[in-house]
């Protein structure tokens, strides 16, 4: 299945100068889309996986210069490592710390050494780097899971991407009957979400949504909360998997910033904001901070304890939530269909933008501000057709910002200088 990431990747190829690591949660295909690039960009390609190739973790504790590294694993791998044209994958590089630090001296080696790396955790195990993380020595590229247009991508809908990114351009409506199938599509998304093992079952079973094996996501929040208390000592993973199965529950209050008595009635944030981190640095959970002020730079006036929080993926909320797909399909609960919707707007703006906000003004509250071209943009999420927004309507009074973008189930338009944008053309918004 083919990943955006791909043309950052060829691009890293074209202008080499450091070792690259792709940091991501589990189960989001990193070790996939980095074999595939190996594979079709370069002559020659070694494949290591440090948690089971232990010889070669062993290499690295005996030495880090990258000649000796290199030599070992051509005797070890009867291999031959020609730096021009061969590139070497390390997996699973977070249990091996020397070997990360390795990156450093492959990035000034005299010899044009190529080297990609992935892992599980790996945004924890930078956080927490006993040593000094080579800095400036590693180029650091993040993959989160599919995002719609991927999804289109992958079930042969170039055409209905064309034609989707074509009207959100002119925000002229879409054929109704184009809307509706765009609109049904959106709506297995949610079900689905954005992991690749669930949109390939999708495709194997020919794009049938009752035929889909929804073990599949049990079985990626299991490892992750399997990770929770590996890679942890046994009282933070249990703090840990609290957070994340409280989510759903943070998630479907009128008011959902963030409360750690939520979590437990009896926890305070000095007990769990070690908690909080981890799972924000291993990309399971996404942070939305609030913005006191709506002027650039969003990031210079958020309010370090007034936050919102959603996982990085809408179908293991789903799963996470034991809502029975029929439900989201068929409309049975549009309540947290509304929670399903605005962690879905979340993972694609968190995807692009890399921060997310919200404001508080008054009485009310604007479910995101983005900026697009330089300018701060207020955005209002609607699960279906309603579109009455007290909130967006007072903001747009009292501010007077360029435009607003409402995203709904209703079709393109521009009106009072709001631009609507439909629940299935959230990729098209980029800054």
């Amino acid at each position: 299945m083919y990943r955006k990431i791909l043309e950052e990747l060829k691009k890293w190829k074209e202008e080499y100068k450091m070792p690259l690591m792709l940091i991501g949660a589990r189960q989001t295909g990193k070790t996939y889309i980095l074999e595939e690039f190996c594979k079709s960009n370069f002559d020659n390609y070694v494949y290591i996986n440090l948690d089971k190739e232990e010889n070669i973790g062993k290499v690295f504790e005996e030495s880090i210069d990258p000649d000796t590294i290199i030599e070992k694993i051509e005797i070890i791998k009867n291999v031959i490592i020609k730096p021009e044209n061969t590139i070497i994958f390390l997996d699973e590089i977070q249990v091996s710390e020397r070997a990360i630090t390795s990156l450093k001296y492959f990035c000034e080696s005299e010899k044009p050494y190529k080297i990609v790396c992935a892992g599980s955790l790996l945004g924890v195990k930078i956080n927490r780097f006993k040593s000094s993380f080579p800095v400036g020595k590693v180029n650091i590229k993040y993959l989160y899971p599919m995002d719609f247009e991927e999804y289109l991508m992958a079930i042969n809908e170039d055409k209905l991407i064309d034609e989707i990114k074509k009207h959100f351009e002119t925000n002229e409506k879409i054929m109704y009957p184009i809307h509706e199938k765009a609109l049904d599509l959106y709506k297995k998304y949610l079900v689905l979400g954005g992991m690749p093992a669930l949109i390939n079952n999708f495709v194997i079973n020919n794009y049938n949504i009752a035929h889909v094996n929804f073990e599949l996501q049990e079985q990626i929040i299991t490892s992750y909360l399997a990770d929770m208390n590996k890679y942890t000592e046994n009282s933070e993973g249990i703090k840990n998997s609290q957070i994340y199965n409280a989510v759903p529950k943070e998630l479907a209050r009128v008011n959902n910033i963030f409360k750690y008595s939520i979590v437990d009635k009896d926890a305070r944030k000095i007990r769990y904001e070690t908690s909080l981190d981890w799972l924000l640095a291993s990309n399971m959970i996404l942070k939305c901070d609030l913005a006191e002020k709506n002027e650039s730079p969003l990031k210079a006036f958020t309010s370090s304890d007034k936050f919102k929080i959603y996982l990085s993926d809408v179908g293991l909320l789903r799963s996470l939530s034991n809502l029975n797909y029929g439900e989201i399909l068929l409309d049975k609960n549009e309540m947290y269909k509304g929670v399903l919707t605005e962690n879905y707007v979340a993972c694609e703006f968190y995807s692009k933008f890399k921060e997310l906000y919200f404001y508080n003004f008054d009485r009310y509250e604007i479910d995101f501000l983005i900026k697009i071209n330089g300018d701060v943009i207020p955005v209002e999420v609607k699960s279906g057709r309603r579109t009455n927004s007290k909130s967006l309507n007072e903001y747009i009074k009292k501010y007077n910002p360029k435009y607003s973008i409402r995203i709904s189930s209703k079709n393109f338009g521009f009106e009072n200088d709001i631009k609507s944008v439909p629940l299935y053309a959230v990729f098209c918004i980029n800054k």
